[in-house]
């Protein structure tokens, strides 16, 4: 069946510690993913507060400004930039009669459970789900109860209320997935040691900045591809033959965003296993962003506990063809040993190849030596 599009209206908050710029960014970012849970976006809200309100998040005056709003675009999703408490979300919504209130997390959550694909993808969302539930339960009848067998004998404990119970089967619920997902990653960790004689490159990088159009271009497979954000969540690895019966092990992974909030990145840490275990990274960047600083940094942040910071880096900065040529200059300027490249183009595809032979050789050449 196809859902009816939803009408939505964001909300953005600038504080004494983000900056207006900044903020407008981040709110961009998320009319993005927005659009790729399959909303419209009507308009967009910015307050500016010296403190979040414990209540509501934003003002009362705000409130009101976008009660007025959802009625006369008759909306019904508003979308906050910043992650929302249980109470929060119950107070807005007693302020905003019928209409569905989400934070950032919820929507990203949203996009995931829509781009899973295999067994372990829809493993990984489900538990965030439920992680995300846990501090947002209510005290109304959730009907979680019925789901574990109704409240039969032994179902509750002594004076425990529906609420502990409901929680208590969530995290039962997590516990069991988490053991699911545990057999998945030793499955993977039994094919890594099978790979181990083979150079692996793990494609890194920010959400819809091309790596899986060039992992199209390097191997000429068929990984999905899409225009938006968080468009593959599975990691894929392809073969990149280099002559002489040898090739390369190109992993790509689930990308990267801005305010990801800190589970999901525990709970999506064994997607990014294939990078953890690669011999060389390949961070590929999005030329064309105003923020591509920001992009790296945020790579590097989540990586720098997962990948050892002797393995080989390249960086190269996609969709070069797309960006002005001050811009080019200006990345030259900054990243000199950076490549400049298009996927789509077929530009500098030639010489990220040899780059990624050379590394490889270099790999091999210092195994040889450790073995003798």
């Amino acid at each position: 069946m196809q859902h009816p599009i939803e009408k939505a209206i964001l909300v953005g908050i600038i504080t004494p510690r983000i900056r207006k710029v900044i903020a407008e960014e981040h709110l961009a970012e998320l009319q993005r993913l927005a659009e790729t849970a399959g909303a419209i976006v009507t308009r967009t809200f910015m307050q500016r507060v010296q403190a979040f309100n414990p209540a509501t998040l934003i003002g009362e005056g705000k409130v009101s400004e976008i009660k007025t709003a959802l009625e006369e675009d008759e909306a019904s999703l508003v979308i906050f930039d910043d992650d929302l408490s249980g109470s929060q979300v119950r107070n807005l919504e007693q302020r905003l009669p019928g209409i569905k209130v989400l934070d950032r997390t919820g929507i990203i959550l949203d996009i995931f459970a829509k781009h899973a694909v295999t067994a372990e993808s829809r493993l990984m969302v489900e538990v965030a789900q439920l992680q995300y539930l846990v501090p947002r339960l209510t005290h109304a009848w959730t009907h979680l109860s019925r789901q574990a067998g109704g409240r039969g004998i032994g179902m509750n404990g002594p004076g425990e209320t529906q609420l502990e119970t409901d929680r208590r089967i969530i995290h039962k619920k997590i516990q069991e997935l988490k053991k699911k997902l545990v057999k998945i990653e030793d499955a993977r960790e039994r094919q890594a040691v099978r790979r181990e004689d083979t150079f692996q490159v793990g494609i890194v990088g920010y959400t819809n900045a091309g790596k899986s159009t060039l992992t199209n271009r390097l191997t000429s497979s068929n990984v999905y591809v899409k225009d938006q954000l968080f468009a593959t969540l599975d990691s894929t690895m392809r073969k990149l033959y280099v002559g002489d019966g040898k090739f390369i092990l190109l992993s790509d992974t689930v990308g990267f965003i801005r305010k990801l909030p800190h589970h999901l990145i525990d709970t999506f840490k064994s997607t990014l296993g294939a990078a953890s275990k690669a011999n060389c990274i390949l961070n590929v960047v999005d030329a064309t962003a105003n923020d591509y600083q920001e992009h790296l940094e945020i790579t590097h942040k989540i990586l720098e506990d997962l990948i050892d910071p002797k393995i080989p880096r390249i960086i190269a900065f996609n969709k070069a063809e797309s960006a002005s040529p001050e811009r080019r200059q200006e990345l030259l300027n900054h990243y000199p040993e950076a490549l400049q490249i298009s996927a789509k183009e077929n530009i500098g595809m030639e010489s990220l190849k040899q780059l990624l032979i050379q590394k490889m050789q270099t790999w091999e050449d210092d195994r040889k030596m450790r073995t003798n």
